[in-house]
Parts: structure tokens; sequence; C-alpha cells
């Protein structure tokens, strides 16, 4: 496969943003799950797909994402022929801004050099604020078997009023060909969300970026393909499983704890397919008397003596004597302190929370503790 396609991750687009996590590092880099980044599940995605030779593109903020990445030597790349390269420019740079200028289009722009040199004759071109698992061997097999100019992957749901707002759908006809690429504004419920993955011919690729700056300093890639869908044949393929969209903080909340859940878990996870990531070697958690854990995802390093449930807990917690964590997102190196109630909330890494006895957000709107605060 690897001599047919390559690979590029784009940076979210500048209209998402999620509160607090955001204003530290691109979400690519969001810790997820306690063990994994965000960038890993599309970048393990193309190593298991025998896709090794991978662009990933990097907004603002860049340091946390290009430490973990580490030139692609934890994602079972091939060394000797393989190659992942972290490619700079402005999509995703202001965090928390938007600049309309800042597109994908840009981007491609920017980077036009490695894009031209790549001698696979196939781009697969995948989000890095999307959590899903596909083998995109199969994905271009599909492609080429059709003999589609694009081919675009998709998610049916049925809550796109309450979720994926701004997120792009397709609109298809009863062949599953694309009409149009429309922004989820929410006003119905059944929509066919697209997972911003595109599948085409380089050559192809490269005359869609060119026209779409000819044709806009604003467009992105999903614009001028939308544009096109009266010319080319431009086809849907419904994804399987697992998905989930990080564009804001309850996205992202819901996402974590939703797969606490056994059930939806198996729907990402697989023997078969690893999701890689940097490795990160310390103890094993240790479990105090009286530490009361339930339905929580709890990762090397802790140390646990109060109680934890439906939670995720990243490595180096300490969470003390007395302290009830429910229902949080706690990030690596936090400390709970004695009697501490927290609920319904995300905590970034290396916060201190130890004078507070008691902060509870809503379910459905949660709260955010900053990295590094002292509480």
């Amino acid at each position: 496969m690897s001599k047919r396609a390559f690979g590029i991750v784009t940076a979210a687009p500048q209209y998402f943003h999620v509160e607090g996590l955001h204003d530290y590092r691109p979400i690519g880099a969001f810790s997820f799950l306690g063990r994994y980044r965000v960038v890993d599940f599309p970048i393990s995605n193309m190593s298991n797909s025998g896709i090794d030779s991978i662009q990933v593109y990097i907004g603002g903020k860049p340091r946390s994402i290009t430490e973990h990445l580490s030139g692609g030597r934890y994602f079972n790349i091939n060394s000797k022929k393989g190659r992942l390269d972290l490619l700079f420019s402005r999509e995703g740079a202001r965090t928390n801004n938007t600049n309309p200028y800042d597109t994908d289009i840009e981007a491609f722009i920017e980077n036009l050099g490695p894009i031209e040199r790549a001698p696979q004759p196939y781009v697969i071109i995948v989000p890095s604020y999307m959590v899903y698992r596909q083998d995109y061997e199969a994905l271009l097999n599909q492609h080429i078997e059709s003999g589609a100019d694009i081919t675009l992957l998709y998610h049916r749901v049925d809550d796109a009023k309450e979720h994926f707002l701004n997120c792009n759908y397709l609109n298809l006809n009863r062949q599953k060909g694309v009409l149009s690429i429309e922004r989820n504004l929410g006003n119905t419920k059944d929509k066919n969300i697209f997972m911003d993955t595109y599948v085409m011919k380089k050559e192809l690729f490269i005359e869609l970026i060119q026209e779409a700056r000819k044709e806009s300093s604003m467009f992105r890639l999903s614009q001028i393909i939308s544009q096109k869908a009266s010319e080319l044949d431009i086809r849907g393929v419904a994804h399987k499983g697992y998905f989930a969209s990080l564009t804001d903080l309850k996205s992202y909340f819901d996402a974590s704890l939703e797969l606490l859940d056994v059930k939806k878990a198996a729907d990402l996870f697989d023997d078969k397919w690893t999701f890689y990531t940097r490795t990160t070697d310390s103890c094993p958690t240790q479990y105090f008397e009286g530490a009361k854990v339930r339905n929580s995802m709890i990762s090397n390093g802790s140390m646990i003596e109060g109680t934890v449930e439906n939670s995720i807990i990243g490595r180096g917690v300490t969470i003390h004597k007395g302290a009830v964590v429910r229902n949080c997102v706690v990030q690596a190196y936090s400390e709970i302190g004695e009697n501490v109630h927290l609920e319904n909330l995300v905590v970034d890494k290396w916060a201190k929370i130890g004078h507070a006895q008691e902060i509870v957000a809503e379910a459905d709107n949660p709260g955010y503790i900053r990295k590094s605060d002292v509480i």
C-alpha cells in the first residue's frame, strides 16, 4: 500500500475551539483516555493500513505535539523506507481566534513542495481532531474499484441537532454520490457527518489546491470540492464503528467518558488494530487502603487513596484520602487533595486542588481547571 498512497493529517479548522485545553496545545495534542494523544488515532490508522509516508500539519503552540510525535518512531513506521514529516502552517495557529485566511488550502500552498515530491500516485487526507478506526487500504481499494474521482468518508448520525455542530455533512443522492458539502447548523437530526477524510489522485489534489486559491483566498478544500460536485465523480463511503469529533469542551468530555462503556470501547479498539502512542515508563498505579474505584480508567504511575467513579485519570495523578472524583477527566500529574469533591470537570495537567473542598459542574456543561493551576 505504501507505494500507492501517502497520508496527510491536517490541523483542526480555525472555527473550532476547545475551552481551556486549546489555550495550551492544538487538538491533536490533547490527552485522550489518559494514555493517548488525539493525533495517535489517525497516524495509527495510516500505519496499520501500510501507509508509512505521512505528513502531519502543525499549527499553533507546536511544542507538545512535536515532542510527542518524535519523528514517528513510536508508530510502527518503516524506519528505512517510511517517514513522518511535521509541516508547519498557519492553519490552527490561532488557538483562540478566527482568521478566515488561515485555511487548509493555505497550509497546502505553503507546503506544496513536499506534496508534489511525494512519489505515490494517491493521497489520503484525514483530520487530527476526530477519533475513529478505519482501514485506509480497504478504502483506497474501494475508491479505485469504483472509478470515482474523489471518495469521502462519512458517518451517519441521528443526533445532529445537538452534536457535531459546525462540522460539515454530505448531501448524497441515492447512489451515494455527493451533491454538496454543507455546514451542520443543527436544523435536522439525521445527517451524514463528513469525517474530513478524502481519497483522490495526487494530481487532482494539486489541481484543486491551485483552483481553490484562484477562486478565493478563504476557500477550504471542502468548499472547492463541493463546488466541483457537478463536474467530478465524488462518492461517499459510510463509516461503521465508533466516531467522535472533538470540537469543543463538551464533545471532548463526552467522548472521553462514553468510552468507559465496554460496548462503545469495543467499537473503537480491536486486538488486531493497535493504536500506537509514545511510551512512558513508570511504576504501576498504587491503590491504598480505603481507595474505591468504579468504572474508571486509571493510568500508570498514579496513587489512589480516595474515591474515583466514572472518570479518566491520567499518568502520575495523586488522589488523596477522602477525595471524591466523579465524572471527571483528570490529566497527568495533577494532585487532588484530602476531602476534595470534584464532579463533571476536565482538570488539566499539573493542576493542584487542595483548598477548594467542592467543585461541581453540570453534566451538560462541564467545568475546566487550568493547567498548573493551584486551587
